[in-house]
């Protein structure tokens, strides 16, 4: 079971959270006009060589939201004694960094210190999003970056293992909903997943039971043969749903189908409101789009940064 969030890191998170800068639509509207056009290329072109992009930049944003607020503190690259975010492990199977740098350095040649690296991320998710089928929307701006980034406070990121009454705790601390929660899961549509975050479930899973009898007997047969307890292939996993680059609701479908991965999007049944909703948005793409953009909107205003930096990967 993880761990609870330790009280000292929270005040941390929660008084540099606080301190954050208000946000508007129009922040870049006269200082870097073309920002939102080249920030889009970037990803772009990135997902035009690489599939996996949109879902990484996505995972990106949402787990550098979730410390410290969305401040780009996971961009930072480790220094000296100080082990960074981005080391932390459930950040080491993040990628795709090349891209957030990538549209850095090209907006630094339009508009030279004046966009931070938080807004570009926050960018970069939205637009990893609709690139990959889902909704657009228009994303607040005006983020500062953050000059902390610390491996240890990964701990406070909710794990797949969390069960629901973690995972409300861990979203309520950051002013996010059950309703916010259950549509950011939706998030899960896309990607790849390692054994690590799911193996647990369908290997000796507990005196009575080899596997998590909320799984389907059926896909617990097929995650064991791909997660196998011994001799596992070094980056053993499978895709998070059948469509793993399309951004659409079938997540929502898999949990009621019990073929959902994580322990924490199985979990999404066992509140009523949860259980409600999951049903809502495996019936409704629409439904699921608005609860979406609505809950990425209010994360990614969490924002505690003081800096515009220069390099993403370094403080200023």
């Amino acid at each position: 079971m993880a761990s609870k969030v330790p009280f000292l890191t929270m005040i941390i998170i929660l008084s540099a959270v606080s301190s954050g800068n208000s946000l508007s639509l129009n922040h870049y509207e006269k200082s870097c006009p073309n920002v939102e056009f080249i920030v889009a290329k970037a990803v772009k072109d990135a997902t035009a060589r690489d599939k996996t992009v949109p879902a990484a930049l996505l995972r990106m944003h949402f787990h550098d939201c979730f410390i410290r607020g969305c401040d780009a503190s996971v961009l930072l690259n480790s220094k000296g004694k100080n082990k960074a975010e981005k080391d932390g492990p459930p950040n080491i199977s993040l990628h795709a960094f090349y891209v957030i740098d990538a549209a850095k350095k090209a907006v630094e040649t339009s508009c030279p210190g004046v966009v931070s690296c938080a807004d570009i991320l926050a960018l970069a998710a939205r637009d990893a999003v609709f690139l990959s089928g889902g909704p657009t929307w228009d994303v607040p701006k005006g983020r500062k970056d953050g000059r902390i980034s610390k491996a240890s406070e990964t701990i406070n990121l909710p794990a797949p293992t969390f069960n629901i009454s973690q995972l409300k705790q861990s979203f309520s601390q950051r002013g996010l909903s059950t309703a916010d929660l259950v549509a950011l899961s939706g998030g899960h549509t896309l990607g790849f997943a390692h054994c690590s975050s799911f193996s647990k479930r369908v290997h000796n899973f507990d005196a009575t039971h080899d596997w998590d009898p909320s799984i389907n007997p059926s896909f617990a047969v097929q995650l064991k043969s791909i997660c196998p307890s011994k001799n596992q292939a070094k980056n053993a996993g499978t895709i998070m749903d059948p469509s793993s680059t399309s951004f659409d609701n079938t997540y929502y479908k898999l949990i009621l189908q019990h073929k959902a991965l994580f322990t924490s999007d199985q979990v999404l049944l066992d509140s009523q409101e949860g259980k409600n909703l999951v049903f809502k948005f495996a019936a409704s793409k629409k439904a699921f789009y608005e609860a979406f953009v609505n809950a990425m909107i209010r994360m990614s205003s969490i924002n505690g940064g003081q800096e515009i930096r220069k390099d993403c990967r370094v403080v200023n």
